[in-house]
């Protein structure tokens, strides 16, 4: 069972001083701990995977409990709704969201596909937007859903802002797992095509994140240039080529992150 760990920024707060709250840090972990078996957990599983001792790992989840972010009948127990209070905070006070949702809804519309918005947050990317056409989307893809940066659009555009050598090393420390037959796995391979669409200002992958899927990101800059997110359109393999992609979708994504750039603070 994966364990919970402390990034070396978490490690490096801890030694500096009283400023760095453990219980706190924890508390995060006990609830992080369930996002990594997606089901309801005992208190030994919890235990384990946020690395702490039991009793510890028992009074945390019974302060939780009282907070109302978790249910549990002392065997198994459970996030409640309450957690998604936690992300409408953010949602609701995210500048990005906030600007770019209007622009991304029109951009979908012109392109009758999905547009999305990613964050670079560590080695993975999380989807904070999304705006898509009247028709259903079949893909996963939604508002939370995480992926692998190395291996998506917006990943590696978000990477992109990295320096050669800051991005040698980030790449070096991530872990390269293939998520379809398409995907590159080779560490000096990655790298250099994040150089690459870094210098086109835009990326495209095919069937690298999810068989049957291809998508097209570009940087979405704030007012001075700083990459901030990444928008990308997708669209399964038999409703368009990388071409047609590059064609259709490229001019509406660069048209949507130059309206925004002015707005972003």
């Amino acid at each position: 069972m994966p364990k919970l760990k402390r990034t070396a920024e978490e490690a490096e707060a801890r030694r500096e001083g009283p400023e760095f709250v453990e219980s706190l840090d924890r508390g995060l972990r006990v609830l992080q701990a369930f996002g990594v078996e997606r089901r309801p957990m005992t208190l030994s599983d919890i235990a384990k995977i946020a690395n702490l001792p039991r009793a510890t790992a028992r009074r945390l989840l019974m302060t939780l409990q009282k907070a109302g972010y978790i249910a549990g009948d002392e065997r198994l127990f459970s996030l409640t709704p309450h957690v998604l209070t936690l992300a409408s905070a953010y949602l609701a006070s995210n500048q990005i969201s906030t600007v770019m949702q209007p622009l991304m809804d029109e951009v979908s519309t012109r392109a009758r596909e999905v547009c999305s918005l990613a964050l670079l947050d560590g080695s993975e990317v999380v989807f904070v937007a999304r705006a898509s056409p009247a028709r259903v989307f079949p893909s996963g893809i939604d508002i939370g859903y995480r992926l692998p940066a190395f291996c998506t659009s917006v990943g590696r555009v978000l990477l992109g802002r990295l320096s050669n050598e800051e991005l040698a090393a980030a790449i070096d420390a991530m872990p390269l797992k293939a998520q379809t037959s398409e995907t590159i796995v080779d560490k000096s391979l990655v790298l250099a095509t994040i150089i690459t669409d870094r210098s086109k200002g835009y990326s495209l992958v095919d069937q690298e994140a999810e068989a049957g899927f291809r998508s097209i990101s570009v940087p979405i800059q704030r007012y001075d240039g700083g990459i901030i997110a990444a928008a990308n359109i997708g669209a399964h393999v038999d409703r368009i080529t990388t071409g047609e992609m590059i064609d259709r979708f490229l001019p509406l994504l660069r048209e949507m992150a130059a309206r925004a750039k002015p707005l972003l603070v």
